[in-house]
Parts: C-alpha cells; sequence; structure tokens
C-alpha cells in the first residue's frame, strides 16, 4: 500500500490535557468574552447614547475591551499547555476579586453580578492552583524540581 492509501496515524499527547486545566481555560476565557461584552455595549452606549460624559464613556469601553486580552490570552495558553499563562490567569482572578466585593456592596442589579464573579474568580484560582494543573503546564518546584504525581 502506498502512504496516501494508509496514512500514519497522528501522534497522540502522551499525557492528556487535565478536566481541570481545560475548565480553567474554560472560566478565563468567559471572563475575557464578558470583559469584551461589556467594553463594547460601554462603548456603543457612550457613541450613541446620552452618557454623562461621552468621552469617559468611550475611554471605558476601550480601556475594557483592551483588558480582555489579558485572560483571553491566558486562556488560550491554558489550553495549549503553555506554563507562562498561569500568572496571566492568576493575576486576572486576583483582580477580579475586588471588583467582584464592589458589585456585592452596591444596592442593585449588580449583586447577582458579583456574586457569579465570585464565584468564578474563586473557583477559577482553585482550578489553576491544583497540582494536576502545576505538571501539566510543565511548571517545577523550587529547584527546578518536578513534583512527584
Amino acid at each position: 500500500m502506498s502512504p496516501a492509501q494508509n496514512p500514519t496515524p497522528e501522534p497522540t499527547d502522551p499525557d492528556p490535557r487535565p478536566g481541570r486545566l481545560t475548565a480553567a481555560a474554560a472560566l478565563a476565557g468567559l471572563e475575557g468574552l464578558a470583559l469584551v461584552a461589556g467594553g463594547v455595549y460601554m462603548l456603543v452606549m457612550g457613541l450613541t447614547g446620552h452618557p454623562d460624559d461621552r468621552s469617559q464613556a468611550v475611554t471605558g469601553g476601550v480601556t475594557l475591551i483592551v483588558l480582555a486580552l489579558l485572560p483571553l490570552l491566558a486562556a488560550r495558553g491554558l489550553l495549549l499547555r503553555r506554563g507562562w499563562s498561569r500568572g496571566p490567569a492568576i493575576i486576572t482572578q486576583i483582580m477580579a476579586l475586588p471588583v467582584a466585593y464592589n458589585l456585592l456592596q452596591a444596592d442593585s442589579l449588580a449583586i447577582p453580578g458579583g456574586i457569579a464573579l465570585a464565584v468564578v474568580a474563586v473557583a477559577t484560582l482553585v482550578l489553576i492552583l491544583n497540582p494536576e494543573t502545576t505538571r501539566a503546564l510543565g511548571i517545577t518546584g523550587p529547584g527546578g524540581i518536578r513534583e512527584p504525581k
């Protein structure tokens, strides 16, 4: 048989990506998409609505869209099992916790959003800091020693 008729199988990854890593990437991506949606909403309302300060609304929208890059890049890095992606993912979650706290202090519809953001941030931190996730990302312990399985 020729190679065209009998193709060689694709090499499989020796260690499949842990479910925790996939879940952490999904939650980080969800946060990034929420930031993009919020930024686009602020931008559109700033340009078409009647905000108190149009330039502040536009700047806020653009800022949210740019900030969305951090969790989106972290999510992509986590899916591709890049060790560098853990830092941005952790930073994103740490930044989300004070925002969630401020949303919980409001007397409005922001309270459910604060609850959801807090739950997602804490869950993502737990998933990212899990030893299984750390091993999957190839992150070693102090002195370059790999943690045992």
